[in-house]
């Protein structure tokens, strides 16, 4: 049976004493709170007043009929109909509060009972909703990976991503506090840069650049630098001659010396410089080599290299290092997100774009991410299922008595009314079935 209220506003709770919740309308849910409790209302008034028309066809047709005895029939409708809408009205009212004020037991099954029905659906959510098997069944057939490529490749996809990024780090550098994050640095730099022994790896490393001959660049610099000095310094070698010559020698011979020692140098370093196989150069590669084990394995040199260490970094220049790293970090970050044409952003968004170009493409990377997805939703369920649902448990247990039952009743009520409305059209179907076949079989 459908009845249509939606011309009624009624303003009051007129339904007979202790009130009663219900019903079962068609029309869509309610937007807000207001708007269900005035359909309530309605539909509390339309079954009142059916149980009013009952009875008052009830009191016409008793009155009268011993002079129209084939009101007996309507009688007997109106009597059934209205044992069905109070016997209704008294089971849709115990679920809520006490009929009439009277604390018959039984009733008020909602207010009394809130903390168990409280943890009967928070445990009814936790083994049919939050099992594993039925997560990932749901994820496997949403297909997010796909859905996720779809987005992540749009125009405005990789846009949004890099904008909420950005946001995440402000807001992280916000939370952030400087000398934390340069203690932690700090610490990071002294376990792992100057607790180990720098002799060993460098050596290591150097025997590898020397056994490769990547070190004959440095070399052939350094003798073309030499050269370039000594052919440009002629008079500078001159003097250095003539300040250790003895001063009895006269000052003539000093230049003839100077010229000589100077003409020397110059063939000695171009000679050095256009010959790979000189012995100087050769003298150079071993004693590089020679070094290169020593950093490895002689205790003398490696104790020197710990020295340089520290030497070059000790306390005030680690906390230096690890300031000036943490301000360049910071600086650079926070830089290029706030410019949307920084390299930085620019590259972000293009590998959001293509991470989400494959995800459409390649089936076989859409299925390892729905994997790891369900997989990972699958363990969170698993492992905090009795969480959250205790959050339902807990926050139903958290609510006054009174008020969980006028929140349930202002969602469901409504609904609930029609089993008044049925009520009274069946107890009145019911009670003329009744009262014909009694007067079929005994009248």
């Amino acid at each position: 049976m459908q009845v249509n209220t939606e011309p009624t506003t009624v303003t009051g709770d007129a339904d007979v004493p202790g009130g009663a919740p219900g019903g079962s309308g068609r029309r869509p849910p309610a937007t807000n709170d207001a708007e269900k409790a005035a359909a309530l209302r309605r539909m509390k008034l339309l079954a009142l007043s059916l149980l009013i028309v009952m009875a008052v066809i009830f009191v016409v047709a008793f009155a009268l009929q011993k002079h129209y005895p084939g009101l007996e029939y309507v009688r007997a409708a109106a009597e059934g109909g209205m044992v069905g809408a109070l016997a209704d009205w008294f089971a849709v009212t115990a679920l809520f509060k006490y009929p009439m004020g009277i604390k018959i037991p039984h009733t008020a099954i909602i207010p009394r009972r809130k903390d168990q029905i409280g943890a009967s659906l928070g445990e009814f959510v936790e083994t049919n909703f939050l099992s594993e098997q039925v997560v990932q069944e749901k994820l496997a057939s949403a297909d997010i990976a796909r859905k996720a490529g779809a987005w992540l490749s749009s125009p405005g996809g990789p846009d949004r991503v890099a904008k909420e990024g950005a946001a995440v780090i402000r807001g992280a550098f916000k939370v952030l506090n400087d000398d934390d994050v340069q203690a932690v640095i700090e610490t990071m730099v002294r376990k792992h840069l100057l607790a180990p022994p720098w002799g060993p790896p460098a050596g290591r490393l150097a025997e590898r650049i020397f056994a490769d001959g990547h070190h004959h660049a440095l070399v052939d610099l350094l003798v073309d630098r030499a050269v370039d000095w000594v052919r440009d310094n002629q008079e500078t070698v001159n003097r250095l001659v003539t300040d250790r010559s003895p001063t009895w020698v006269p000052s003539f011979v000093d230049g003839l010396v100077g010229d000589k020692v100077y003409v020397e140098i110059l063939k000695f370093t171009r000679a050095v410089q256009s010959d790979p196989q000189h012995q100087v150069r050769q003298s150079i590669d071993k004693y590089l080599k020679e070094l290169a084990q020593d950093l490895q394995h002689d205790p003398v040199m490696i104790a020197r290299a710990e020295g340089v260490k520290a030497q070059v970094l000790g306390d005030p220049e680690v906390r230096e290092l690890a300031s000036r790293t943490w301000d360049t970090i910071k600086t650079a970050l926070l830089g290029a997100v706030d410019d949307p044409h920084s390299e930085l952003t620019i590259k972000f968004k293009a590998a959001v774009h293509d991470f989400g170009t494959r995800l459409l493409v390649d089936p076989e990377l859409a299925g390892k991410v729905n994997a790891w997805i369900g997989d990972a939703a699958g363990y969170l369920v698993k492992t905090y299922r009795s969480d959250i649902a205790g959050v339902i448990t807990d926050t139903v247990a958290r609510w006054d008595a009174e008020e969980t039952s006028q929140k349930i009743e202002l969602q469901v009520g409504r609904d609930l009314q029609f089993i008044r409305i049925n009520g009274t059209v069946v107890g009145a179907l019911a009670g003329l079935a009744i009262f014909t076949v009694a007067s079929l079989m005994f009248g």
